[in-house]
C-alpha cells in the first residue's frame, strides 16, 4: 500500500465526501465513453457496495472484475482501466480510489502500462495543483513500469496496443502510419522517460530553452504555486504542498533513472536513437539543459549523473560476445593501429594497407577515375577508421604517411608516358588535404555513424565537439608526422619550393616577434632563410584549406635556419607579383608565369579574367599560362585552378539565335585549341582524374567535337601538326582527348562481368561517363541532398543540364559505327555512297604519289567485304589534293580505306613500307583518323584472321638486335617479384606479328615523341600495349623490342610494361604473383615462398624509393599487381586464389598459437590477441586486392559464389576442417572479417558518401542473397561442406562483425531472415547477438525486438 503521507488531505465538510460525488463519478464515466450505461453503474455501484462494507481494495477490484468478466469482457480490461482513472482527477481525487487502482493493477484486472498510459495526460498537466497526485503516479510508475511487460505480450497485446496509443497520442505525436505493439511498448517508454525529464526542467524552474516539437505533450504542468488559490486551505497544508513540489522534482529525475537502468528499457532507448535519431537528439538536449542549468539546484547530483550514464550506456552498446569463448575474444579482438606496438607480421600499420593500395593504383596511367579521388579517400578513410577501431589522429595520420610513401616511391622509370611526380605530389598536396576537410567539417552527423558510433552521437547534440575532435586529430597527426625525416626528404624538382615555405614561416614569424603588422608574408627579408621538407609543403596545403592556422609556424623544430650561403638562396621576386603589379604578358613573362604555380585566387582569378576578356593573343596566352605550372603543381589552389580550367573549355554561348550558339565555339577556337592542347599531357589528365573531372570533361568535349567535326577546314590546310591553328586540329585533339578517357578500341560486352571467365572490371564507356555525370548533376539539384560544405566543392557551378549522346548526331553516328565495326567485319557499300567517294579520295590521297601505284593497279582485286579498290589509285596531280570536307565525312570512310589497304598487303598488291607510310600520312593529314586506325586493326587481330608475318627487317622492322636481351630483363625482373616464366620465342624460329599488329606497331614506331604530339602518343601508346596484352600470340616483347630501339631513353619504361604482359593469359604467373604479394607484405608461409627481401608490410609490398636511375631490383610484386589486376580474367579463379591463401594464413597462425599445453586456451590471451591480428592483416591484403581488381562487380562475385562455394562445396569443405577444432574456428574468423571488410571497402559503412550511396541497390541483394544463405544453413536446409566448427565460427564472427562495424547494412535485409538467423543464434546460446541483429532491423523489426527482450 501507499504511504500515508503521500494520500491527498481530507477537505472539509460540506466540500466534497470521502467517498461522495457520485453523480460526478457518473458524468466523468460516460463521457469515457465505450461501455453501455448500465453496465458502467453496476461496476460503481459494486465499487460503492464493497467499500461501504468495509471491503478491502483487493476485494473492491475482484468486484469490479467480476461486473466486466458477467459481461463478456476479458482480463485485462482495458474498460475498467478507463472507468477507475476517470474518476481520480480530480473530483474524487480520494485515497481509495488510488488504493483501489493499486490493487487492480497489482492483480492485473488492468493492464498496469495501460493504466500509466492513461494517468500520464491526466495527472502531468495538474501535477502542481495536485502534487499528491504526481506523487503517487511516481510511486505507480516506480512498481510497474516493467513488472509486466511479458504478460502484455498475450494475446489481448493488440487492444492493449490501441489502448495505449488512444491515450498517449503516440502515432500523431511520433508519426507513426502503423502502431504495433513493439512500436508502442517502446514509445511508451520512451514518452515516460522524455516527460519525467521536461517536468524536472520546469518544476526546478527553467523552461524549456526552445518550444520543442518533440517534447511531451503532458508537461505543462498549469498555474505555479504562488498563483494557486489557496485561501480555503491552512498554511500548514499549503506550505506541505509546497514541500511536495520541490521534492517531486527531485523523485522524477530519481524515477527517470530507475527506468533507465533496467535491461529493457536500454534497449528500447537504444532503439529510438537508431529508428529515430531525430527524436533521441531532442532528449540529449533535455539533459544537456538539466547539467547546465539545474545542477546547483539538484539536492542530490549524482541522480542526474545516473541518468545520463545510463542513457549513454544505452546508446554505446558494443556487441561484446562471451570473452571467455574463443569466438568472443575472436570478435572483440582490436584492429592494429600506427601508434600500437604490434610488431607481428605486416607490422603496426599493416590494417592501413587499403589506402597504400589505393593511391598507388590511382598512379597507373591506364586507370582513369570517373569519381573524386576525395570522395573515395573520405570514405575508405573514414572505414577504416570505424573497422580498425581508430582514432583520428591515428586516420588522419595513415593518410599522411601512405600519401608521403607515395611520393617518395615512384616505381616507373623517369622517362616515359605515364604520371610521375607531379601525379603523385597532387595526392600528398591536395587530394588528401581536401580529403581530411571533408572529413573535418562534415555536417551532416547522422551521415557517418555506424555500429558502435552510436556512442559518439555528437557529444550530446553539439556539433562543434565531434568536429573539434576531428581538428585536434588533425593537429596530432602533423605534429607526429614531424618525427619521420625520412619520409619528409623532398624530391630534388620539390626542394626549392619547401625550401621557400619553411622560408615565408620564419618570415612571418620574424615579422611577429618584430611588431610588424603585415603578418602575410609581405616583408620579404632575404637574409632570412630556412630549409623546408615535404612538412612545410603540407603545413601550406593545411593552411591554404582553413585547415590549421599560422600557429604551426611556432611548432617546436618547424623553422630550420639555412646554412647556405646568401648568395645561393637569393631571393627572386614571382613572376606573378610582377603580373599582378600590371605588367604586360610579354613572351618572357608568359614562359615565366607557365613554369610557376599561382600562390593565391586573386592571382589566378586575374588571369582567368584576361583569358576571357584579353585580345584574342591575351586569350591564349592566358590559357596556356592556367594550363601550365599552376594547374600541375599550384597545390594549395589547384582545385580552383582545375575549376577555372574547365570553364575555359565550356565558354558560354551568347544570347542569341541557335546558330550563333552553335558557332559560338569557333570564336572561342584559340582559347579552346590552347587549353585542349595545354592539358593533353599525362599528368595532366591524370591530375583531372583525380579530382573526378573525366565525365564532366567527356560531356565538354562531345559538343566541341560536333561543331569541329562538321565544319569543312580551309584549302589552304596543309597539315595538323603545323603551329596554325585550324579545324582539324582542334577537332583531333578534341576527340582524341575524348576517346582517351575510355577503352573505346574494344567490344562492348567486355566491359563487363562476363560469366567465370569474363574481364573482372567494368571499364569505363562514354554512356557510363555521361551516366555519372549526368547523375551528378542530379543529385546536385536534389532539394533533398546536402552536401557537407560547399566552400569544399569547387565545381558547384558546373553545368547543371543533363548530357546525352544523341544531343550530337554527327558523334553518335561514329560511335555505333565503330561498336560495329569493332563486333563484325564490315559489310558491301554502294559506289554512290558518299563515304564510298570519300574513301577512294583519301587513297588517292595517301598512295596516289606511290613509286608502286602501277605495280598495283594492275593486279585484281579479290573479293572483299568493301567495293573500294587498291587499284582504283591514279597517280594524275588532281588525285593528290586533300579532301576538304568535314572531319566526320573523313572519319566515317577510313574503316573500308583500312580494310581495302590491309587486305591489299596480305596479297602482295601493297608493300609494308608502302602502307606504314600511307597510315602515317592519313595521320598526317587529320590527327583523329589514329582511333578508328586503333579500332580497327585491334578488333582484326582479336579475330585472328590475319596471317602472321615475319619481322625480318626487310618488310616489317626487326626486332632481333635486342629481342633477347629484352625477353631476358623481362624474365629477371618477374623472378625478383617472385614470378617465373618461360621464353616466349624459342631460339632460331623469327619472330612474328599478325599483320594488323605488325601495322599498328610500324606506324607508332613512326612518331615523333614531340610534347605537342602527346595528345597523339598518348592513346597510341596505350592503346597498343592493350592490344598486345589482349592478344593470344606473345607480342609484347617484339613491341618492347623495336621500342626500345626507337626510344633508348624510354628502356627502362618499355621493358616494365613488357614485364606486365604475362599476366594477362598465364593463370600460374597470376597465381606466383598474388602469393608473392603476400609473402612479401606478412612474410613467406612456406618453403616455397621465397623471400627476396627482409622488408615487409607495405614497404615489401610496393617498395619503398624511387630509383634514381633504371629500375631497381627486386620489383615489388604489388607493383605488377596493381599495374595487371584489371587484365586478369576468370574472377572465381584469383578470388579463390586469393581466399585461400588467406584460409592458408590462418591455419599457420592457428597451429602455432595452438600448439603447447591445454592450459593455453584460458590462459594465453596475448597469443590469441597477436593470432587474431595476423588473421586481420592477411585478411585485409586480400580485401584490399580484391577491392582494387574488381570493384564492385568482384565484391558480388565474392559473396554469391566465392564463398559460399568455399563453405558448401564438398571438395572444398574438406580442404576448409579436419586440422582441429582452433584451426576450423579461425578459419571460420578469417572468412567472415575478409568478406566483410571487401564490402566494406567497395560499399561504404554506411549511405552517406555519393559515389558508394548508388550502390546500396545493390548492396541491399547481395547481402540479403548471403544472410538467406546463411539463415538456411543454420535451419539445416543445406548442406554444408565445411567442419562445423567452421560453420559455427563464420557465422557467428560475420554476424558479430556486422552488427558492431556495419549496421546500416541489416536494415536492407528481409525481416523474415533476419528473424531466421536470430532464433538461430539463440539457439546457439547467442541472445545478446540475435537481439542486437534484431535491434538493427530498422523500425519493422521493433516488436522482435521487443519480444525477444521480455
Amino acid at each position: 500500500m501507499f504511504a500515508n503521507p503521500f494520500w491527498p488531505p481530507r477537505l472539509a465538510a460540506g466540500e466534497q465526501r470521502e467517498g461522495g460525488a457520485s453523480t460526478e463519478m457518473e458524468m466523468e464515466v460516460v463521457e469515457a465513453g465505450g461501455l453501455p450505461s448500465d453496465l458502467e453503474c453496476r461496476v460503481m455501484a459494486a465499487v460503492k457496495a464493497a467499500e461501504e462494507r468495509g471491503d478491502p481494495p483487493l476485494l473492491r477490484a475482484v468486484e469490479a472484475a467480476r461486473c466486466f468478466q458477467e459481461s463478456g469482457l476479458g482480463i485485462p480490461s482495458t474498460e475498467l482501466a478507463r472507468v477507475l482513472v476517470s474518476n481520480l482527477c480530480f473530483a474524487n481525487n480520494n485515497p481509495s480510489l488510488w488504493k483501489l487502482l493499486d490493487q487492480a493493477m497489482a492483480s492485473r484486472v488492468v493492464s498496469p502500462i495501460h493504466t500509466i498510459a492513461l494517468l500520464m495526460p491526466r495527472v502531468i498537466p495538474c501535477r502542481r495543483e495536485q502534487p499528491e497526485a504526481y506523487r503517487l503516479y511516481l510511486e505507480l510508475l516506480t512498481r510497474y513500469a516493467f513488472s509486466t511487460l511479458s504478460f502484455e505480450a498475450a494475446t489481448c497485446r493488440d487492444k492493449i496496443t490501441k489502448a495505449i496509443d488512444d491515450a498517449m497520442k503516440l502515432s500523431e505525436t511520433y508519426k507513426v502510419q502503423e502502431m504495433d505493439f513493439g512500436h508502442a511498448i517502446v514509445l511508451f517508454y520512451f514518452s515516460i522517460i522524455s516527460s519525467l525529464i521536461d517536468c524536472s526542467i520546469e518544476d526546478c524552474g527553467c523552461l524549456l530553452v526552445s518550444a520543442d516539437k518533440h517534447g511531451s505533450a503532458f508537461v505543462n504542468g498549469g498555474k505555479l504555486a504562488t498563483e494557486l488559490d489557496v485561501k480555503s486551505l491552512n498554511d500548514k497544508i499549503n506550505e506541505r504542498r509546497d514541500n511536495l513540489r520541490q521534492s517531486n522534482a527531485l523523485m522524477a529525475i530519481e524515477v527517470a533513472e530507475k527506468v533507465t537502468s533496467n535491461k529493457k528499457s536500454k534497449a528500447f532507448l537504444r532503439l529510438i536513437s537508431i529508428n529515430m535519431p531525430e527524436h533521441f537528439n531532442d532528449l540529449l538536449r533535455r539533459l544537456q539543459i538539466i547539467d547546465a542549468n539545474l545542477s546547483t539546484t539538484l539536492p542530490s547530483r549524482h541522480v542526474f549523473d545516473k541518468l545520463s550514464t545510463n542513457i549513454k550506456k544505452a546508446i554505446s552498446k558494443e556487441l561484446h560476445l562471451d570473452k571467455h569463448k574463443l569466438l568472443g575474444a575472436l570478435v572483440d579482438a582490436r584492429s592494429c593501429s600506427l601508434n600500437s606496438s604490434n610488431s607481428f607480421g605486416a607490422g603496426k600499420d599493416a590494417c592501413w594497407i587499403p589506402i597504400d593500395v589505393f593511391m598507388e593504383n590511382a598512379m597507373d596511367g591506364k586507370n582513369l577515375y570517373a569519381v573524386s579521388a576525395v570522395e573515395i579517400l573520405a570514405e575508405l578513410a573514414k572505414t577504416l577508421q570505424e573497422i580498425n577501431q581508430a582514432s583520428w589522429q591515428e586516420t588522419f595520420q595513415a593518410l599522411w604517411i601512405s600519401a608521403l610513401r607515395l611520393v617518395q616511391r615512384d616505381r616507373e622509370p623517369v622517362e616515359g608516358p605515364v604520371p610521375h611526380l607531379d601525379a603523385r605530389l597532387c595526392m600528398l598536396l591536395s587530394i588528401v588535404p581536401l580529403t581530411i576537410a571533408a572529413v573535418v567539417k562534415e555536417e551532416d552527423e547522422g551521415s557517418f555513424l555506424s555500429g558502435n558510433s552510436f556512442a559518439k552521437l555528437s557529444s550530446h547534440g553539439n556539433r562543434q565537439n565531434k568536429i573539434a575532435s576531428r581538428s585536434h586529430g588533425l593537429i596530432s597527426s602533423l605534429q607526429i608526422l614531424g618525427q619521420f625525416s625520412v619520409l619528409l626528404s623532398p624530391p630534388p624538382s620539390v626542394a626549392n619550393a619547401a625550401n621557400n615555405a619553411a622560408t615565408k614561416a620564419a618570415i612571418f614569424v620574424s615579422n611577429l616577434k618584430s611588431g610588424n603588422s603585415n603578418h602575410n608574408g609581405g616583408r620579404t627579408d632575404s637574409s632570412i632563410k630556412a630549409v623546408g621538407n615535404m612538412l612545410h609543403l603540407i603545413i601550406e596545403a593545411c593552411i591554404a584549406r582553413k585547415l590549421i592556422d599560422t600557429s604551426a609556424y611556432f611548432w617546436p623544430g618547424y623553422i630550420v635556419p639555412s646554412s647556405l650561403p646568401k648568395d645561393s638562396t637569393s631571393f627572386q621576386e614571382s613572376p606573378w607579383s610582377t603580373f599582378l603589379k600590371g605588367a604586360p604578358l610579354t613572351s618572357s613573362l608568359k614562359n615565366s608565369l607557365m613554369m610557376t604555380p599561382a600562390s593565391s585566387l586573386s592571382e589566378v582569378d586575374k588571369m582567368f579574367h584576361i583569358a576571357v576578356n584579353g585580345t584574342d593573343e591575351e586569350k591564349s596566352a592566358a590559357a596556356k599560362i592556367l594550363c601550365g605550372a599552376s594547374l600541375v603543381r599550384g597545390w594549395n589552389i589547384q582545385e580552383h585552378v582545375v575549376h577555372i580550367v574547365f570553364k575555359l573549355l565550356t565558354p558560354s554561348p551568347p544570347d542569341s539565335s541557335a546558330s550563333g550558339a552553335r558557332n559560338h565555339f569557333i570564336d572561342h577556337m584559340p582559347v579552346l585549341s590552347a587549353v585542349l592542347f595545354g592539358v593533353c599531357c599525362v599528368d595532366t589528365v591524370h591530375i583531372l582524374s583525380l579530382y573526378g573531372m573525366i565525365p564532366e570533361v567527356a560531356a565538354a568535349l562531345m559538343p566541341l567535337c560536333e561543331t569541329f567535326g562538321s565544319l569543312s577546314p580551309l584549302s589552304t590546310h596543309r597539315s595538323s601538326n603545323s603551329d596554325e591553328i585550324s579545324v582539324y586540329s582542334v577537332f583531333s585533339c578534341a576527340f582524341l582527348f575524348l576517346l582517351r578517357l575510355w577503352k573505346f578500341y574494344k567490344p562492348s560486352q567486355e566491359y563487363c562481368v562476363a560469366g567465370r571467365e569474363g574481364s573482372v572490371r567494368m571499364e569505363l564507356t562514354l554512356d557510363y561517363l555521361l551516366l555519372m555525370r549526368n547523375s551528378r548533376i542530379a543529385l546536385k539539384n536534389s532539394s533533398s541532398t546536402k552536401r557537407a560544405d560547399n566552400n569544399l566543392d569547387p565545381f558547384k557551378s558546373l553545368q547543371s543540364q543533363p548530357v546525352y549522346i544523341d544531343s550530337f548526331p554527327k558523334l553518335r553516328a561514329w560511335y555505333f559505327q565503330n561498336q560495329a565495326c569493332i563486333a563484325s567485319t564490315l559489310s558491301g557499300m554502294c559506289s554512290k555512297n558518299p563515304a564510298h567517294q570519300v574513301a577512294n579520295m583519301i587513297l588517292n590521297m595517301v598512295y596516289g604519289k606511290s613509286s608502286k601505284s602501277e605495280s598495283v593497279s594492275g593486279n585484281s582485286t579479290p573479293n572483299t567485304s568493301s567495293s573500294i579498290n587498291v587499284s582504283t589509285i591514279t597517280t594524275t596531280e588532281e588525285s593528290c589534293q586533300r579532301p576538304m570536307v568535314p572531319a566526320w565525312d573523313i572519319l566515317e570512310a577510313v574503316p573500308f580505306v583500312l580494310e581495302a589497304i590491309l587486305t591489299a598487303c596480305a596479297h602482295g598488291r601493297l608493300s609494308s613500307r608502302d602502307l606504314t607510310t600511307g597510315l602515317r600520312d592519313l595521320v598526317d593529314f587529320l590527327p583523329a583518323s589514329l582511333a578508328t586506325i586503333i579500332s580497327y586493326f585491334s578488333a582484326e587481330i582479336t579475330r585472328g584472321i590475319w596471317k602472321p608475318v615475319p619481322m625480318n627487317g626487310t618488310d616489317w622492322p626487326s626486332p632481333a638486335p635486342t629481342l633477347l636481351s629484352i625477353e631476358s630483363e623481362i624474365k629477371e625482373i618477374l623472378a625478383s617479384a617472385g614470378v617465373h616464366i618461360k621464353s616466349s620465342y624459342p631460339h632460331g624460329l623469327p619472330p612474328m606479328l599478325p599483320l594488323p599488329m605488325a601495322a599498328l606497331v610500324s606506324l607508332t614506331i613512326t612518331f615523333k615523341l614531340d610534347k605537342s604530339l602527346e595528345y597523339i602518343n598518348g592513346i597510341a601508346g596505350q592503346a597498343l600495349e592493350n592490344c598486345a596484352t589482349a592478344s593470344t600470340w606473345p607480342s609484347m616483347p617484339i613491341i618492347g623490342a623495336l621500342w626500345t630501339q626507337k626510344v633508348r631513353r624510354w628502356h627502362d619504361f618499355i621493358v616494365l610494361s613488357c614485364s606486365r604482359s604475362p599476366f594477362s593469359t598465364e593463370k600460374d604467373a597470376i597465381v606466383e604473383l598474388i602469393r608473392s604479394c603476400f609473402s612479401s607484405f606478412l612474410g613467406p608461409l612456406g618453403a616455397r615462398d621465397s623471400q627476396s627481401t627482409t622488408m615487409r608490410g607495405v614497404t615489401g609490398l610496393l617498395g619503398q624509393f624511387m630509383a634514381d636511375q633504371g629500375v631497381r631490383l627486386p620489383m615489388a610484386p604489388g607493383f605488377f599487381y596493381l599495374r595487371t589486376c584489371r587484365n586478369f580474367h576468370a574472377p572465381h579463379f584469383f578470388n579463390e586464389v586469393i581466399f585461400k591463401l588467406v584460409i592458408e594464413y590462418a591455419h599457420k597462425l592457428a597451429i602455432e598459437w595452438g600448439s603447447g599445453e591445454p592450459a593455453r586456451l584460458k590462459s594465453s590471451r596475448t597469443s590469441l590477441a597477436t593470432a587474431a591480428l595476423g588473421i586481420q592483416q592477411a585478411a585485409t591484403l586480400g580485401a584490399s586486392l580484391l577491392f582494387i581488381a574488381g570493384g564492385v562487380q568482384l565484391v558480388q562475385v565474392v559473396y554469391e559464389e566465392t564463398v559460399p562455394t568455399l563453405l558448401l562445396s564438398p571438395d572444398e569443405g574438406v580442404k576448409l576442417g579436419g586440422a582441429g577444432p582452433i584451426v576450423n574456428i579461425l578459419i571460420g574468423y578469417a572468412l567472415a572479417y575478409m568478406l566483410i571488410l571487401c564490402g566494406a571497402l567497395v560499399w561504404g559503412l554506411g549511405n552517406s558518401c555519393p559515389h558508394t550511396s548508388v550502390f546500396s541497390a545493390r548492396r541491399a541483394r547481395v547481402i540479403g542473397i548471403h544472410m538467406d544463405l546463411i539463415a538456411d544453413g543454420m535451419e539445416g536446409n543445406i548442406m554444408l561442406g565445411c567442419d562445423p566448427a567452421t560453420w559455427k565460427a563464420y557465422v557467428l564472427c560475420f554476424v558479430g562483425l556486422l552488427v558492431n562495424f556495419a549496421p546500416a547494412w541489416i536494415p536492407e535485409v528481409k525481416q523474415e531472415t533476419l528473424h531466421k538467423l536470430a532464433s538461430g543464434l539463440k539457439g546457439w546460446q547467442e541472445c545478446d547477438l540475435a537481439l542486437s541483429l534484431l535491434e538493427l532491423g530498422g523500425p519493422s523489426s521493433m516488436t522482435a525486438v521487443v519480444e525477444s527482450v521480455l
